[in-house]
């Protein structure tokens, strides 16, 4: 049986209000972009809360959302609730495991946006979430996915150390400010993942009301790891980028982007 991958069963009910408050953005826009270049439908891969999949619906573009998360499903429920008809019927949603799940259609771009293939932590699950998204393409279409390009020597977090990310103030309440920390648990430099835990702290006057954590495990790639994956998928790559403004990727880089089609017979 496959290893559990993470069901942010706290993080949820804070995701959107946390990277928006990070500024998280650019890949949401990246992702519209490539939707928009292609017209749908689109299959996402990791939806989650619908952050980058609802702006692409907005478009007036068909998007089918796949997430392992009943949490995070649940969140883009309500998100999808405030929306108008046009973007609802824009949305399908399915709860699937990335590794194994199969619709039985094909899609001319799928997309697994903002890191769930770091949620992958052997070369077989790897290996395996690639299949399951190779399965959904259509004939000439595109994979597209990001993660983040590992800086060995700009660590952000030591094992132990805790650091704030965000800080808000919540839409319930506005006399609560809402900050998350991280703190870094475990460190495998050989397995290539890490473990954090997400502390989302509420205050009142400068108090702490409410403390709650959610325990994330990450892995990381390097590029040599990916264009094995790649080759032993049958995929081959047909855009590289360091960021999502299309920046190089090289030793500059900040993430590795890679659009993606199946390899042609040779």
């Amino acid at each position: 049986m496959p290893a559990q991958i993470n069901s942010y069963s706290v993080s949820a009910r804070y995701y959107d209000a946390a990277y928006a408050a990070m500024g998280v953005i650019d890949d949401a826009r990246f992702y519209l972009d490539l939707a928009r270049s292609y017209g749908g439908p689109v299959l996402e891969i990791g939806c989650g809360t619908g952050r980058v999949l609802l702006p692409i619906a907005r478009s007036g573009i068909e998007v089918h959302g796949v997430d392992n998360s009943a949490p995070m499903l649940a969140v883009l429920k309500d998100n999808l609730a405030q929306e108008s008809s046009h973007v609802r019927e824009k949305v399908t949603t399915h709860s699937g495991d990335i590794r194994d799940f199969r619709l039985g259609r094909q899609f001319p771009l799928v997309t697994i946006p903002f890191r769930p293939m770091q949620q992958m932590y052997t070369v077989e699950d790897q290996l395996a979430a690639l299949n399951s998204a190779g399965a959904h393409l259509a004939d000439g279409g595109t994979l597209a996915f990001d993660v983040f390009f590992p800086r060995f020597d700009r660590a952000p977090l030591g094992v132990g150390e805790e650091r704030l990310e965000a800080e808000w103030v919540s839409p319930t309440d506005a006399e609560v400010v809402l900050r998350r920390f991280v703190r870094k648990e475990a460190d495998d430099k050989v397995n290539q993942n890490y473990t954090v835990t997400f502390i989302f702290r509420s205050f009142r006057d400068g108090e702490v009301i409410l403390e709650e954590t959610d325990t994330l495990k990450m892995s990381f790639y390097t590029y040599p790891h990916l264009r094995a994956l790649f080759l032993l998928a049958g995929l081959e790559v047909v855009a590289e980028y360091g960021s999502f403004a299309k920046t190089p990727l090289d030793p500059s880089a900040v993430e590795m982007i890679f659009l993606l089609q199946k390899a042609r017979s040779r």
